[in-house]
């Protein structure tokens, strides 16, 4: 800390001014009364000046006030009468505050005018003659020496004014300079004496009074450990004087914040090489502790944190709860344990930190006497612990259970103190669900679910609730205490959908609620919940279709035929319509063998009853479902598609070989190909497939009745062989195809035809050409997606890698002009390639693209430096000649610094990468003055050597 006194080096700049002696300009005014001003003394003891003087004056008079300084001057000069030297002397510092001009006597010639004022001083009282106050001549002199560097005549002036003149208002300035010059002197003991008058004295000493009380504790201070005692009671004063009331916490004036600073830190440093928090205690006043403990028991602890002691600072703000357990500020100096253990690094004992403060304000009274902010960490580090300990927790781990039902301990707290708890119990469930804890997460998800209002997610709650017991019923979920049956996960989905029955979901589960209650046998209950699924206003098709599939068999279970074709004809138009799934459309087949028996069921029904018409009908319509089934040729045939339907794929193939060679010229025949296609693909046979359709394709001029082109056969077979992994096959087709010159008139097409040359590259021989067509086809093509950007791109910088390398391979050798020229044809494609891909790939291949380009610019002026004069030149021309030289490479090596910089660039929008890595680490040696730099860190060290 900076010490306050009347120091030589600081005051012997100031000038003359810094003693306004204000006169009046007539010598028999100059002996007026003047006043001190004490409240121009500084904030802080740094701060603190010398106090001035202030004589009441008149204004001047109506001359140049040079001239008038001229003659005081003069008068100083050539008068022998000591009095009037120093009336002239104020005089003359008087004009040339009041004048702000720059006159009088020059700084050289102060030092010696003061010199001479003290004689004066001097003369006056040894003549024992003066019209004015005795004790303010004293505290001029002592002024007056002060500003000439004589600080022991200083100090000595001012031990007569207070010997000679106790009761005079000056005194206690005195003693305070008394008392500074001491402290500045390093004579602590005879500082804390002369403190102590203004401390402990009978007079007023005004605003004094608390400064040097400041002042007495640090001069007990510096007395050492011994003194410490004195001193942090005389410190506490101090903050008593300063801080006396919860409002002047939050009123204290900007004068007394430094002191008050300077305060807390002081005592913060003497309790810490004591005892720490008991040392503050013994300090401390008995009874109700003082607005400003928490302050300083705050500094204490952020003391031992900035000294790198986490645990003495963990410490301290433990001891102020423990001391104080009804101090509103406890959960403050708790929480703050766990910012400690945070900068420490110590994120465990944070956590267990964390755990302290919410157990200490569980209690529903304790938390709801906290401030509001410390509420919302009391939330805030419950979230944290239930986030970190969810996510600690690993599945089926030892103990990956406990940690999930920390977490939701943790959640289930949270959700009873939050205006939202809705997630909160939602994620109580997820935590419980985790830790095999079913019967709790399906409480708490029926809680997120049903008992709260505004939880934008509830439903999702309830339907997690209804999952698990779903996942309880296939024995995916069951655990002690816990096992759902079909009628709990009925009940479940029939209190959910009472409440949700709009959510799009609920279709889907009761579809299949219905299959579950006719694989039980109970009909009545599949038919309900079937039925159900079927009306719903949300049912997608496959959730109405599971719906008719169920109703269909219940009703054909009951005999009930006529229901049950109608069940059967609504499965198969929502298995036919386009916006059907592959899976219902692959089983329409099996649709129709069930519409099949339920009309020939009808038909058997009618033969038994004797309606032998309706029977013919109800048979006569089998052959709609079931054509040629009257016959040899449609038996065959029918033969062949109920093995399909059954998806028994080796007999059908079989059967429809039979056929085919059998009946070539029949009506049927086109369709054995596509069945036998689909059939092959169903088996696994993709190759077998992929050679259907190749015959299809070149028997297609042949057979003029086949649909299709050739070349959609063939593409149709190269997604086969794709399958099959028989890329040589495929990649000939590919090949052949692309060697026709498809035109994309889509995107789909645009897509495939990429994807066709994607493969090439990969697999086929010129991927350079396959590369360069891709590349060519995107950027001409009106079509674009994500992928064929991407293969464009990655293709683009293939193909400018390949250049750049022929680029940096090619030798500048002599004669120039022609390798420079091969040179510059390859760095040219290089760089289009370059500009392709980023044009294609965007900011993904930017980074590369403008490292790779840069170094095209970097290589050629490299190897335009390297290059070789010619011999037959002389020294001279040779040395113009690498001046030539460097003129053309000198614009490259610019040009690749700039696009390396564009690329260092990127990282503030982009972030880093390799690619930028690669940049910085070129640019470090092209431009090193800039891009390779070390740092050194510059320390502050404060004024003084106070070891405060």
């Amino acid at each position: 800390m900076r010490l306050p006194g009347f120091k030589g080096e600081n005051l012997r700049n100031l000038r003359v001014a810094a003693l306004p002696l204000c006169l009046f300009f007539s010598f028999a005014h100059g002996q007026e009364s003047f006043r001190v001003e004490l409240g121009k003394d500084g904030e802080t003891i740094a701060d603190m000046r010398p106090v001035f003087l202030k004589f009441e004056s008149r204004p001047l008079p109506a001359i140049s006030p040079a001239e008038v300084a001229r003659r005081y001057q003069r008068l100083f000069n050539t008068t022998g009468e000591p009095s009037v030297r120093v009336d002239a002397l104020n005089r003359l510092t008087n004009i040339r505050d009041r004048s702000g001009e720059d006159i009088g006597f020059s700084p050289a010639e102060e030092a010696d005018v003061y010199r001479q004022a003290i004689e004066s001083y001097k003369s006056i009282l040894e003549r024992g003659v003066f019209g004015g106050r005795l004790d303010e001549l004293l505290y001029q002199m002592a002024k007056a020496h002060a500003l000439t560097g004589q600080h022991q005549a200083s100090v000595k002036r001012l031990q007569q004014l207070v010997g000679l003149y106790p009761d005079s208002p000056l005194v206690p300035e005195a003693w305070f300079r008394i008392a500074e010059s001491a402290f500045a002197a390093g004579d602590y003991a005879e500082a804390e004496a002369g403190y102590r008058k203004l401390v402990d004295g009978n007079g007023d000493p005004g605003e004094l009074e608390n400064k040097a009380r400041y002042m007495l504790g640090w001069a007990l201070f510096k007395q050492g450990p011994q003194a410490w005692e004195r001193a942090g009671r005389t410190f506490e004063e101090v903050l008593d004087e300063s801080l006396p009331n919860a409002e002047s916490l939050a009123q204290l004036p900007e004068s007394s914040v430094d002191t008050v600073d300077d305060t807390l830190r002081i005592l913060a440093l003497m309790a810490s090489r004591l005892g720490g928090a008991e040392t503050l205690m013994d300090w401390l006043q008995p009874g109700t502790p003082s607005v400003w403990a928490p302050l300083v028991f705050d500094r204490l602890a952020d003391f031992y944190a900035v000294q790198g002691d986490a645990e003495a600072s963990v410490a301290t703000n433990r001891a102020f709860a423990e001391y104080f357990p009804e101090h509103p500020q406890r959960a403050g100096f708790m929480a703050q344990v766990v910012d400690v253990w945070n900068r420490a690094g110590q994120s465990e004992m944070a956590r267990r930190a964390m755990a302290d403060y919410i157990s200490l304000f569980d209690d529903q009274g304790d938390y709801a006497g906290l401030e509001a902010g410390y509420r919302e960490k009391w939330r805030e580090f419950s979230r944290y612990l239930a986030d970190y300990y969810y996510a600690q927790g690993v599945p089926q781990a030892e103990d990956g259970a406990a940690q999930y039902s920390v977490a939701a301990a943790y959640y289930e707290g949270l959700a009873s103190r939050s205006k939202a708890p809705g997630e909160l119990f939602r994620l109580a469930g997820d935590a419980r669900l985790q830790a095999a804890d079913y019967l709790a997460a399906l409480a708490n998800y029926r809680a997120a679910a049903y008992e709260l209002t505004d939880y934008e997610y509830a439903a999702d709650a309830g339907w997690a609730a209804v999952a698990l017991v779903r996942a309880g019923t296939r024995d995916e979920s069951v655990s002690a205490g816990y096992a759902p049956d079909l009628a709990d996960l009925a009940a479940e989905l029939d209190r959910y959908a009472e409440q949700y029955g709009s959510d799009g979901r609920v279709p889907g589960l009761l579809a299949e609620l219905a299959t579950h209650w006719l694989e039980s046998g109970e009909y009545e209950q599949a038919l309900r919940y079937g039925t159900q699924a079927v009306v719903h206003q949300k049912a997608a098709p496959d959730s109405r279709f599971a719906g008719w599939l169920v109703t269909a068999q219940v009703r054909q279970h009951m005999a009930e035929y006529g229901l049950a074709e109608r069940a059967w004809r609504e499965a198969i138009t929502l298995a036919s319509r386009e916006f059907a799934t592959d899976a219902l459309k692959q089983g329409i087949p099996n649709l129709q063998e069930q519409l099949a028996t339920a009309i020939y069921r009808q038909g058997e029904q009618a033969a038994d009853a004797g309606e032998v018409s309706i029977a013919v009908a109800h048979f006569q319509r089998v052959e709609t479902v079931l054509p040629g089934s009257e016959t040899a040729i449609k038996g065959r045939f029918d033969a062949a598609n109920t093995l399909l339907r059954a998806s028994q794929w080796q007999l059908a193939i079989n059967e429809l070989n039979r056929f085919r060679n059998d009946y070539p010229q029949h009506a049927l025949g086109p369709e054995i190909s596509e069945k036998l296609v689909l059939a092959y693909t169903s088996s696994d046979q993709q190759e077998r497939a992929a050679g259907e359709l190749m015959s299809m394709a070149d028997d297609l001029g042949q057979q003029p009745r086949l649909e299709g082109d050739v070349w959609g056969y063939r593409l149709r077979a190269a997604e086969l062989f794709h399958t099959a992994g028989e890329d040589e096959q495929r990649n000939a087709v590919y090949e052949g195809y692309l060697a026709t010159g498809p035109v994309a008139l889509e995107a789909n097409e645009h897509i495939r035809l990429q994807t066709m040359r994607y493969r090439l590259i990969e697999t086929g021989s010129s991927p350079s050409q396959w590369r360069a067509d891709m590349v060519s086809a995107e950027l001409k093509s009106s079509w674009h997606s994500e992928v064929t950007l991407k293969w464009a791109a990655d293709g683009a910088l293939k193909l400018g890698a390949e250049a750049a390398e022929e680029f940096a391979g090619i030798e500048l050798s002599n004669p120039l002009e022609q390798s420079l020229d091969r040179k510059q044809a390859a760095m040219a494609r290089a760089q289009a390639s370059f500009r392709n891909a980023e044009s294609l790939g965007g900011s993904p291949v930017l980074s590369e693209s403008l490292f790779r380009r840069a170094e095209l610019h970097r290589i050629m002026a490299r190897d335009l430096m390297a290059s070789s004069a010619p011999e037959e030149l002389n020294e001279l021309e040779q040395m113009q000649y690498r001046m030539l030289l460097e003129e053309e490479a000198y614009p490259f090596e610019e040009r690749a610094i700039a696009l390396h910089s564009q690329n260092h660039r990127r990282i503030t929008a982009n972030g880093f990468n390799s690619w930028i890595g690669k940049s910085l680490g070129m640019l470090a040696e092209l431009h090193p003055g800039r891009y390779s730099r070390s740092f050194r860190w510059m320390t502050v060290t404060t004024e003084g050597k106070d070891d405060a």
